[in-house]
């Protein structure tokens, strides 16, 4: 399809004249809602416990307050139990300010997050739009560290693995087995995760990369397998990146309605 030229001179005009700041528009919508969502709810350790169900903003929790917060993970969860003395005082006492802040940290230096607010604040009509500067120049000065998206791999992998972990500890109660809407809740939510984090472009490389061959000696090794399906994953990364930061809000959502007595569990321990 053939896109129309039209010369304007106003505010923030190009040679476009179809809509292509919708696009932008929404990702930057959806960035700002969901990130900020989950930026105040990791700060906050209130109504993020339920047992045995545990917010995905907490977790996994290194310390957890004693005292002072509705809904908090119970001292006898956190690896380390309650915060120390040494904690500063104006800082929340939250869980996310230890393993959890990965997560973070790894979506934050992802590559299609990159892509998607550079377009948004750096570069909003990116290549495909003439007649607008560009100052974007590139992963440099201050955006250097983005490099580090291939080390915060390491982090999100060994946080998916706390997540399932929590996730199949969903199923008991007290030392009861059973299920509630809650346990599936977790287990989509890591299951998202998975194929987030597993089609990630690091992950790819990792599992594939520094390769001249991967059937030279004519038998196909099992890092072609994975690498074929890290490929499958990637292709639908973008998707992956928006339904699992949604459900990691929806999770962190259902389990602060419940906590605080707003909704009403559907479980067989009750």
């Amino acid at each position: 399809m053939q896109t129309r030229i039209a010369q304007s001179d106003t505010f923030a005009s190009t040679q476009r004249t179809d809509r292509w700041w919708v696009a932008p528009i929404l990702t930057a919508a959806g960035l700002v809602i969901f990130f900020g969502y989950l930026t105040i709810r990791a700060f906050d350790a209130t109504y993020v416990w339920y047992d045995p169900y545990i917010s995905p903003t907490v977790a996994p929790p290194l310390f957890t307050p004693a005292s002072g917060y509705p809904g908090a993970v119970p001292v006898e969860h956190a690896w380390l139990g309650e915060f120390p003395a040494w904690w500063p005082a104006f800082l929340p006492q939250s869980p996310a300010f230890f393993i959890p802040w990965m997560a973070i940290a790894f979506r934050f230096t992802c590559y299609y997050y990159r892509g998607a607010y550079y377009k948004v604040a750096l570069s909003p009509p990116s290549c495909a739009v003439r007649g607008m500067a560009r100052p974007y120049r590139g992963e440099t000065a201050l955006l250097v560290f983005q490099n580090l998206h291939r080390y915060t791999l390491y982090g999100a992998v060994f946080l998916l693995a706390c997540l399932w972990w929590e996730g199949v500890a969903a199923f008991f109660r007290n030392g009861q087995f059973g299920v509630g809407v809650g346990t599936v809740v977790m287990l989509i939510n890591a299951g998202l995760l998975t194929g987030y984090t597993f089609g990630c472009h690091s992950w790819r490389h990792l599992i594939g990369g520094q390769l001249d061959c991967f059937t030279c000696d004519n038998a196909v090794s099992p890092r072609y397998r994975l690498w074929k399906s890290s490929s499958w994953l990637n292709e639908r990364h973008m998707a992956f990146a928006w339904f699992s930061l949604v459900w990691v809000a929806f999770t962190d959502l259902y389990i602060y309605l419940v906590s605080s007595g707003a909704l009403r569990d559907l479980n067989t321990w009750s």
